[in-house]
């Protein structure tokens, strides 16, 4: 099986190729690519390889727009450090996606979904790409998160950067945004409201009542039923409780 690697993050890029040949060792790596440019280039000038690993984000674009650029036919496995809520428009008829950092057991399944699909002797099949999807997973990669939110205090109207929150959080049907030098302020905004404005890469909603900032933890406690206490900067509270439920995906936000 020839695979080509499409990662800007060099040691990640590695680990994989070395996972790959642990699982497979006939597997050959054709080149590991680090943008959009050089993955262009690479395609229109060599055979297609039978199986691709895409980063989503690459250093000078994201990998969709390789898919704009030149006809790819072989089969796809997205690699993404985003969140599972955007992953639906990852999969754009691709074999499969992969959380990074990249589980090996999640790898080899990933690899035997292509090889239950494509049999190696059989000719490159058309991975028939939706052009419709990519533009939709384009828009929702390249979404533009709310920079600032607008305070009131009492007669007077500020505008807080969202740069310098460190969690939200609502108390008696308000929700408060708690700034990193102290302050705290009622906003106008229900908290699945702000949840969809703020970057899921800087911002995790640990429960219904907190959405925090990796800045604003100061410490993390092995608390009862397999739940993780936080303890927040500039709180008394002790209700910062990671539900049981979300706990794997907050370290895998915490182990980017």
């Amino acid at each position: 099986m020839k695979v080509l690697i499409v990662e800007d993050e060099s040691m990640a890029a590695k680990r994989l190729a070395s996972l790959l040949e642990k699982i497979n060792p006939e597997i050959e790596i054709l080149a590991k690519l680090d943008s959009v440019k050089r993955t262009v280039n690479w395609l229109k000038e060599n055979p297609q390889p039978d199986l691709l690993f895409f980063d989503i984000q690459l250093a000078d674009g994201l990998s969709f727009e390789i898919l704009e650029q030149v006809e790819v036919s072989s089969p796809i496995i997205f690699t993404t450090a985003f969140d599972e809520y955007a992953i639906q428009a990852f999969k754009v008829n691709s074999i499969d996606y992969l959380l990074k950092p990249i589980d090996p057991e999640d790898l080899e399944n990933a690899l035997e979904k292509y090889e239950a699909r494509f049999k190696p002797s059989a000719p490159v099949q058309k991975s028939g790409m939706d052009m419709m999807l990519i533009q939709q997973a384009m828009q929702m990669l390249t979404k533009q998160y709310k920079e600032r939110f607008v305070v009131k205090i009492g007669e007077h109207i500020h505008t807080i950067p969202t740069a310098e929150t460190a969690y939200f959080f609502s108390q008696e049907k308000a929700t408060y945004l708690q700034t990193t030098e102290k302050n705290r302020y009622i906003i106008d905004y229900t908290m699945e409201q702000v949840e969809q404005l703020v970057d899921p890469q800087k911002f995790f909603r640990i429960n219904r009542k907190y959405l925090v900032s990796l800045e604003a933890v100061k410490d993390i406690i092995t608390y009862s039923n397999s739940r993780l206490r936080l303890i927040l900067i500039h709180s008394d509270e002790t209700d910062a409780i990671v539900s049981r439920d979300k706990v794997q995906d907050f370290k895998k936000w915490l182990d980017r």
